[in-house]
């Protein structure tokens, strides 16, 4: 049987580094089993594949034995391994490798119903030569028919009293439970025994000889009722109606050693971390020591002697350097560990155990050595911060939790907004009331979008006309007596009246007038009385109440 080692899965473990260095031929090898591979290490001198050979573990990486991918290059026989008949080439259909897959139901000779049949499996699961699907499926054969179940040549760690029950349970097995399924065209409608979805007549399924005809399966529903994998090469086993692989139907009857993976014929057995072993195959996962009758620790579900626990998981004390043994209490601090009996403060040497306690430079102190020696005080009480006392800390000040308050009101802030002013703190409160602005007119704080007029803050809503009461904020003003008023307002209240027309002269936006004794006139009204000519920098006459040009008023005079 031609078997090649899978380096690659495990190029970080030592002992496949040495498998792969070029002095020893292995990639491509011929062996006849394992015996032969470690006969070759043993006259070799390669004591670490031997070990590897021999125990269940790899002493490197940890991985099980099967982990490291020893598979099969050639095409597994399942009618051989289970000890069937072989049926002749001529009934047995096509050849597979002519194909190109590693197996193909058998007894059927057409490649459309072969290609079928696949068409209906999850890829992954197809055994084309060299693809995944072929390797998944040598792995399912030796996972779902464990060759230490079928054979008694197979089984290392059976008692000689035990191998006639054995026999036993393989015959009775084979007679009873164990068969090869087929494939066939539906005669009829039916629903599938797995998944109970409709069979259409003439769909290709999937029918087991030891069910009566009308049960059939759709391909990729002819699974495990215990692991819902696809049953491998169609070989099943059926118990109460349902169809199993070989390796849990022999579970349902028989307890299956942890260990060796062998079937346990003994009356006598070992049951731990809810699994079964043979009493003497209970061991740790470190040294192959057995545990039977013996402490042990689990961790990450796997079994250790507390030797091998305390020497590859436990801590090493801080105080003692010693290792902190499972019978010890392992009390940590950050990344640091103590026996209870070591966790003393550096100063004092008191126990710490369930009191408080701080830490400076990788050193633990009690209570009163750490104050005395490290502790900051307080900005408010000036008191030293106890060790676990809560502290408020602002920039380059820190407070209790009780002082850290207002020095208006001495509402403690805690995680409330705060304002600082000087060295002082204050709530948002008080400090509106002492040093916020304050409008002018309604002494209510100003928050946002106020005016300023003459230096003194207003509210935009506050800041408005004296007469009419109009917002003067974006609008244009003018004051009288110190009082804002609009432009309007102003020019009715206050403004000169133009001799002209009458209307207010405000002088607001540049507007230019003219004045003479007591009369005024808007830039524009200073015209003559008679023919509308404008005055402004040319001589006048009055007349009465109206003016003239000089050459309307000496045509008046002739």
């Amino acid at each position: 049987m031609v078997k090649m080692l899978d380096l690659d899965r495990h190029a970080e473990c030592p002992l496949w580094a040495a498998l792969a260095s070029s002095d020893v031929p292995w990639t491509g090898m011929d062996y006849a089993c394992l015996n032969v591979l470690s006969i070759y290490c043993k006259v070799f001198d390669r004591k670490e594949i031997y070990d590897l050979i021999v125990r269940k573990t790899c002493q490197s990486c940890k991985c099980p034995r099967e982990a490291h991918a020893i598979y099969q290059q050639q095409t597994t026989n399942v009618h051989e391994r289970l000890g069937f008949k072989l049926v002749s080439p001529a009934d047995s259909g096509v050849e597979a490798r002519d194909l190109g897959f590693t197996w193909v139901p058998p007894g059927v000779r057409a490649s459309s119903r072969i290609n079928r049949y696949f068409e209906q499996l999850p890829d992954e699961m197809v055994p084309r030569l060299g693809s995944e699907g072929a390797c998944s499926r040598e792995r399912q054969i030796s996972y779902q028919l464990p060759k230490q179940d079928l054979s008694l040549e197979h089984c290392k760690h059976l008692e000689v009293q035990h191998e006639a029950s054995f026999e036993d349970f393989v015959t009775a097995r084979n007679e009873i439970a164990l068969d090869i399924a087929y494939i066939k065209d539906a005669p009829y409608d039916e629903h599938c025994a797995h998944c109970d979805n409709e069979i259409a007549a003439g769909e290709l399924v999937v029918a087991a000889p030891k069910f009566v005809e009308s049960v059939m399966w759709h391909p990729k529903c002819f699974t495990c009722s215990t692991c819902n994998s696809l049953l491998v090469d169609l070989t099943y086993c059926v118990h109460d109606d349902k169809v199993y692989c070989e390796r849990h139907y022999a579970e349902m009857l028989k307890p299956r050693c942890a260990g060796c993976d062998e079937l346990i014929f003994s009356g006598e057995y070992t049951k731990a971390m809810d699994k079964d072993w043979h009493s003497g195959h209970f061991c740790c996962w470190q040294c192959d020591e057995s545990l039977t009758g013996q402490r042990y620790v689990i961790r990450d579900d796997h079994p250790y002697c507390i030797k091998c626990y305390e020497n590859v998981f436990a801590n090493t004390c801080e105080e003692c350097n010693k290792i902190i043994g499972i019978d010890s209490k392992d009390l940590s601090y950050k990344d640091k560990h103590w026996h209870e009996a070591c966790f003393l403060c550096f100063k004092c040497h008191l126990s710490l155990v369930d009191k408080q306690f701080g830490a400076k430079a990788d050193k633990i102190y009690c209570g009163n050595c750490y104050d005395a020696q490290f502790a900051s005080r307080c900005d408010g009480c000036g008191e030293v911060f106890r060790a676990g006392t809560k502290k408020m800390e602002y920039k380059t000040r820190q407070w209790h939790e009780n002082c850290f308050c207002c020095c208006v009101c001495k509402t403690a802030i805690g995680t409330k907004s705060f304002i600082p002013r000087e060295q002082e703190i204050y709530c948002a409160g008080c400090y509106e009331e002492k040093f916020a602005t304050r409008c002018i007119k309604c002494n209510k704080v100003i928050t946002s979008g106020g005016v300023t007029y003459k230096n003194e803050p207003w509210h935009r809503e506050c800041f408005t006309c004296t007469h009419c009461n109009i917002t003067l904020a974006g609008q244009r003003f003018t004051s009288r007596d110190e009082k804002p008023y609009c432009a309007e307002c102003f020019g009715e209240l206050f403004a000169k009246r133009c001799t002209a027309c009458v209307k207010p002269i405000t002088g607001i936006g540049g507007t230019r007038f003219i004045s003479f004794e007591d009369r005024h006139w808007h830039h524009d009204c200073f015209v003559c009385a008679s023919c509308k000519a404008s005055l402004v920098g040319r001589g006048f006459i009055t007349d009465g109440p109206d003016i003239l040009c000089p050459d309307c008023a000496k045509q008046k005079l002739m």
